[in-house]
């Protein structure tokens, strides 16, 4: 958590990954961007459902009320314009998210917002927003679908995956570039060499 703020998380959450966008979606790719803007100034009343992350969002920012203090953060980031995110931001109020701060990028890749948030964790549905973060040095993962629609519960489980997140993504890499041999080649080889911290690690 070394880029956040002290002693908190800060999470970075793409608009279309905290509520369900899919319609309004299909109007951008269907009809284009200005259909698309004037289907969310026309709808920005109605309030949106909840999305795949929308439960991790909920539970991690509880994590304030139980302990008397804020510990975590979430900050929205959306390639959203900041007229077309006004229904984004009735529906964090309607849900009562403690979601303050916002970068709304107007159609551009938004993880260059994250340095200037303290952004310890970028997630979105978006896979290119995600290497984008990754290759600038954020762990960022790719939320997918079908997290809405799992059974509500109190617990929250989070895994985190060695490669390109704890450690550094350099046999990836390897393995990207070389194949299974080169990596398995490279891994006997450094075998007794630690990795490399990647970008969660604190």
């Amino acid at each position: 958590m070394s880029k956040g703020l002290k002693g908190k998380l800060v999470l970075a959450i793409s608009s279309r990954a905290l509520f369900d966008l899919s319609v309004s979606h299909q109007v951008y790719l269907a009809q284009g961007i200005e259909a698309y803007r004037q289907y969310q100034i026309e709808h920005e009343d109605e309030v949106l459902e909840p999305g795949d992350a929308f439960a991790l969002v909920k539970k991690l920012l509880s994590f304030n009320a139980s302990l008397g203090h804020e510990r975590v953060e979430v900050v929205l980031v959306s390639r959203n314009s900041a007229d077309t995110g006004l229904r984004v931001f009735n529906s964090i109020q309607h849900y009562g998210l403690g979601i303050s701060r916002a970068a709304f990028s107007g159609g551009r890749n938004p993880h260059a917002y994250l340095s200037a948030f303290g952004c310890d964790l970028f997630l979105s549905t978006h896979a290119q927003d995600v290497r984008s973060a990754l290759d600038a040095g954020f762990a960022a993962a790719t939320i997918l679908s079908g997290g809405a629609r799992r059974a509500e519960s109190n617990e929250l489980r989070i895994a985190f995956d060695g490669d390109a997140v704890l450690f550094s993504d350099e046999s990836e890499r390897v393995f990207q570039s070389g194949g299974l041999e080169a990596f398995q080649s490279q891994e006997r080889e450094a075998a007794r060499s630690p990795l490399r911290g990647g970008p969660f690690k604190g």
